[in-house]
């Protein structure tokens, strides 16, 4: 995980995650929608996940 994507996971999660897959993107753009706080948890634990 680049010291960029994480800049970009905090200022707005869904691009962060754009080619990680439909579903990662959805998923983040949603929490992202609902609150800022969980897209960018859920961008940074994406992120972190190793099998992908």
């Amino acid at each position: 995980m680049s010291i960029w994507r994480v800049i970009l996971s905090i200022i707005f999660p869904p691009l962060a995650v754009i080619d990680k897959g439909c579903g990662s993107f959805l998923i983040v753009l949603l929490l992202t929608f609902l609150g800022w706080v969980p897209g960018v948890i859920a961008a940074l634990v994406i992120l972190n996940n190793p099998e992908r």
